[in-house]
């Protein structure tokens, strides 16, 4: 590794306030937001609905469960796993403080579900909680629409800050405690298996994840590239045509998929 790149890699990882708490605290796990019209009770039963299944996915590690047709009939059932709820108004995010002008006023919906409830509903879906979660460490190259290339750190400003947020908030619907750098080039992001767990390593990470992301008008949207180093094996998966937002999700989805041991990515 070049010796410019190891100084990089060897300063200050940057946790991003608002991520996914380490999994010393699991707790953090079995909550989930949503959006809302109102707080009326048949909004909020759907609302609740939506959280479980967020829920259900994180606690596992395992997406695949969203596509699952018995999670339909728990769902219908998410009122009864509840353990607490409150509501943020969306446009100006403070708790509604009386019933005037927010009956269908859009609502954040923050749901914490009985750990108990949760791991019991996973035991029937043949799935068990991912408590033990490792520390990943992201280094993502992007190159954008007008040719300008960055890797996202925690420095960018306009773009690179939007998709900073992004990726950070997936890695939090996820539950994976994700790691960016404090600073690193276009040219220092590492593109082999050593080279990332090098700086993996160096950043604090407990595996490395790296990304390539191109956006190319045949494609009518971003090309992403994934590596993830976890065990001394390599994984690999692409995703073609998507917004900044989805490729993000797609690939913490992913990596939560490899790390709780339930499958590759297709």
């Amino acid at each position: 590794m070049p010796r410019r790149v190891k100084l990089l890699c060897l300063a200050l990882a940057l946790v991003l306030p608002g991520g996914p708490l380490l999994a010393s605290d699991s707790s953090a796990l079995y909550g989930a937001t949503t959006v809302t019209s109102g707080t009326g009770e048949k909004n909020r039963a759907r609302a609740l609905a939506l959280c479980l299944v967020d829920v259900l996915v994180k606690v596992s590690g395992d997406p695949t469960l969203a596509d699952d047709p018995r999670i339909a009939e728990m769902a219908g059932k998410a009122t009864t796993l509840v353990a607490a709820y409150d509501y943020r108004d969306l446009l100006n995010d403070r708790p509604p403080n009386h019933e005037q002008g927010t009956y269908d006023r859009p609502q954040y919906l923050t749901a914490k579900f009985e750990p108990a409830a949760i791991d019991a509903a996973l035991a029937a879906l043949g799935r068990k909680p991912w408590l033990s979660r490792p520390r990943v460490a992201a280094f993502i190259s992007v190159e954008t629409m007008k040719g300008e290339t960055f890797a996202l750190d925690g420095e960018g400003k306009g773009m690179e800050a939007d998709m900073r947020g992004s990726v950070m908030a997936a890695a939090d619907r996820t539950g994976i405690p994700l790691v960016l750098p404090v600073e690193m080039d276009f040219a220092g992001v590492p593109q082999n298996g050593v080279a990332l767990k090098e700086a993996a390593t160096a950043n604090g990470g407990d595996v490395g994840l790296s990304g390539t992301m191109i956006w190319r008008a045949e494609a009518l949207g971003w090309i992403a590239d994934w590596t993830l180093v976890s065990s001394g094996k390599e994984y690999r998966w692409q995703e073609k045509g998507v917004g900044f937002d989805d490729a993000f999700r797609n690939a913490m989805r992913a990596t939560a998929r490899i790390l709780s041991n339930h499958g590759q990515p297709e």
